[in-house]
């Protein structure tokens, strides 16, 4: 199994905005629509990727977990559908209802919005701060398909807590490390190699 890591997009960094649809009830979500949320974290995520498998139930718990305290979430699938056809939106939708993601799963089709993060793997966490500046970026926890590390989503809630208590997220962040973004023929940017 590749393994991509994330590129660590530097701290401080302001969110970029975007403007895409939510593959479950067919709405456009944007950045701004989150403009009074304390923080918002945009996870890069896919349906087929075992990494995500692999997370993909603690995820939809952290989210439930952290949507009370006003974290917003989203995830976003920037994979090529045509090479990738278990990535299509219609299957977005069915993931979502299975695995109980209480957050807009949005497609981003062009991939231009996976390029403005600097995405690099599926999952890929972005967390920004109430001011929209990028506060942690890296991995859910330790796990990974086969290493017998449990599923907490322990460095995210560390950061996630931090950024709500409007403190700094800890210095300590690891990237994460999954599949590789499918990017179109010839559309794969610099950053990935």
């Amino acid at each position: 199994m590749a393994q991509t890591p994330s590129t660590m997009l530097p701290v401080g960094t302001p969110c970029p905005d975007f403007r895409l649809t939510d593959a479950v009830s067919g709405r456009q979500v944007a950045r701004d629509d989150f403009a009074q949320a304390p923080a918002l974290l945009v996870a890069f995520i896919c349906n087929h990727c075992p990494f995500v498998i692999h997370i993909q139930s603690e995820l939809a718990r952290f989210a439930r977990d952290y949507e009370g305290r006003g974290l917003a979430v989203v995830g976003i699938n920037s994979n090529d559908v045509s090479r990738f056809p278990d990535d299509h939106p219609d299957k977005m939708a069915e993931q979502a209802k299975s695995v109980g993601y209480p957050f807009p799963y949005l497609f981003d089709e062009s991939q231009e919005i996976a390029k403005a993060f600097r995405a690099a793997c599926t999952p890929d966490f972005f967390l920004f701060d109430g001011d929209r500046k990028l506060a942690y970026r890296g991995q859910f926890d330790g796990a990974r398909p086969g290493n017998d590390v449990p599923v907490t989503g322990e460095d995210l809630r560390a950061a996630a807590d931090a950024v709500l208590a409007k403190r700094p997220a800890p210095e300590d962040q690891r990237p994460s490390i999954g599949c590789n973004i499918k990017w179109k023929p010839g559309a794969a940017p610099d950053y990935a190699g």
